[in-house]
């Protein structure tokens, strides 16, 4: 998993390694300008070549110094550079007001003005280097015009500007958020966004990657600092210690995906031990129950049983009313059936210790007598207790039964898209929803961690920019974004397939957190893989090219 940082950790981090003396700040700037050069001349390597047209907009901060370092090594490589600051050199930071008089030796520093920005010929190039990580209110006079003006306010700029870098973020972009404090269309887009050491929360969240553009990721040396950062108290509010405040991508971790028996329940198959033939039983990869639904609304549910059978669980059982056994039966040979009918039925099933995970919602409806199997589910033994997804229909259940989100525990998974969290947390949901005025914004990290910690249970927030977060406030983000862009994954039954993937990990052995983040990698993988065109069936059916894609 990869660390993601708030900026106010970044701004910790930074300072650890200055105040350990070794590195100054002017060593991180120049380090960051170089680094925004190799980016630029790595995305576009024909701007090595001749004499392209640049214009560097600084800010009044860090984020302008480095500007300045990238102004100066524009020059160096015979460009023709103009600089456009918000700021006299002397009303700086210090390290910045070094590079800006390093600039003066080599050209001059206008004002950042719309008109200044409008003169001269077409540029080649527009370098970003306004506001960065310290951007926490909407730009205004000035810099809003030269801002609107980039982002096609005019027409004449925006989605035809030829290459425009943000240094760190577009500087309208809170980067703890992803959401732009500027409420206008006219926001500008970057195509390429240089940060450093680590990817921002904001770059992976809600409009930080449409103004992102392409992402790359620097190495300006501070790593050692970065175990050491301080809790994440971006919004005013202490977090805790340093786990509760932990940031992680997503990204393929499957080295401990399970396949031995020793995350199941020891003497399951009535054996004090286990030998080698055992390793190779169904049962040493877990049982998962997929509640479905009534005739003619069961095919949810068997998306999701057929994404926890080509996960791996080892056995996959539809449990069903009555009158549904034999739609199931018809399309159905590998998983298995089960009549269900109420919640006594369920709690009778739940005796079986061989049971490891639970899959509620994909299908299942709301009637009176599906409250009763979410309350026998939720209410099983701890032995049965093994995992619990609630997807869909057990998510509108729970928002209307205040006693049955009571009995949320540890071990389930919640898995709502924008409109079911809204109806579980509705005033987190406003709060996520309300105008960002300020930075840092709300984010949807703040509002999964929230959410997680009043069910007691990991919440996966569903999205392109996918959140889970567990009850201590560990999260982390997966972003169908950048490089894992996939669009298509946009229809229908693409979400009781996740539940499935989710109930397939927790049948063998994962715990909830873990299985949520790799079922969701795992998700947007399988559309990458199968691409444009996808439905929610090819899904599971894509899981074994990606397995060996994998090495597994």
């Amino acid at each position: 998993m990869t660390e993601v940082l708030t900026s106010a950790q970044m701004r910790a981090i930074e300072k650890a390694a200055i105040d350990s003396g070794a590195v100054t700040g002017l060593d991180l700037m120049e380090r960051a300008g170089e680094g925004v050069i190799r980016a630029i001349l790595a995305e576009w390597p024909e701007l090595a070549m001749g004499a392209p047209r640049a214009v560097v907009l600084c800010g009044p901060g860090n984020n302008g110094g480095d500007g300045f370092v990238v102004a100066r090594l524009l020059h160096g490589r015979g460009w023709a550079v103009r600089v456009l600051a918000m700021a006299p050199p002397e009303a700086l930071p210090p390290d910045a007001a070094h590079n800006a008089r390093r600039w003066q030796a080599l050209g001059p520093v206008e004002p950042l003005t719309e008109a200044n920005l409008r003169q001269g010929p077409p540029n080649d190039l527009y370098v970003d280097a306004i506001f960065g990580t310290g951007l926490s209110r909407p730009p205004v006079g000035d810099c809003l015009d030269v801002l609107t003006h980039i982002g096609g306010r005019n027409g004449d700029a925006g989605y035809y500007t030829p290459r425009l870098v943000a240094v760190d973020a577009p500087s309208v972009l809170c980067l703890d958020s992803g959401r732009s404090l500027h409420p206008g269309w006219d926001c500008p887009r970057a195509r390429l966004t240089v940060t450093f050491d680590s990817p921002k929360a904001g770059h992976l969240l809600a409009q930080g990657p449409a103004l992102c553009g392409k992402l790359a990721v620097v190495d300006i040396g501070i790593g050692p600092w970065r175990a050491g950062s301080p809790p994440d108290q971006s919004d005013g509010r202490p977090r805790g210690p340093r786990p509760r405040a932990t940031l992680g991508r997503v990204e393929p971790s499957l080295a401990p995906f399970p396949r031995t028996p020793g995350a199941f329940v020891p003497g399951m198959l009535g054996k004090a031990g286990w030998d080698e033939a055992d390793r190779t039983h169904k049962f040493t990869f877990g049982h998962a129950i997929v509640l479905g639904g009534p005739a003619g609304r069961g095919g949810a549910a068997r998306l999701a049983a057929r994404g926890a059978l080509r996960m791996g669980a080892g056995l996959v059982t539809i449990a069903s009313p009555p009158a549904a056994m034999a739609e199931n039966a018809a399309r159905l040979d590998a998983i298995m059936l089960r009549e269900m009918a109420d919640g006594a039925a369920l709690a009778s099933l739940l005796e079986d210790r061989r049971i490891t995970a639970l899959c509620l919602g994909p299908g299942l409806g709301t009637d009176a007598h599906v409250g009763g199997i979410l309350a026998a589910a939720l209410r099983a033994p701890v032995p049965a207790r093994r995992g619990l997804v609630l997807d869909a229909d057990a998510l509108t259940l729970l928002a209307q039964h205040p006693d049955l989100f009571a009995a949320l525990h540890r071990a389930c998974v919640l898995t709502p898209h924008g409109g079911e969290f809204a109806r579980l947390f509705p005033d987190l949901a406003e709060r996520l929803n309300a105008p960002a005025t300020q930075g840092p914004a709300y984010s949807k990290v703040d509002a999964t961690r929230e959410a997680a910690a009043r069910a007691g249970c990991t919440v996966l927030f569903k999205g392109p920019d996918t959140v889970i977060a567990t009850p201590d406030g560990r999260a982390a983000i997966h972003a169908a974004a950048y490089d894992r862009a996939a669009p298509w994954l946009a229809t229908a039954g693409s979400g009781d397939v996740l539940a499935g993937f989710i109930t397939g990990l927790l049948a063998r052995g994962l715990d909830p957190f873990d299985a949520a983040c790799t079922a969701a990698w795992l998700h947007a993988d399988c559309a990458r893989s199968f691409g444009p065109g996808l439905i929610a069936e090819d899904l599971p059916e894509e899981l074994p090219r990606v397995f060996r894609a994998l090495g597994l």
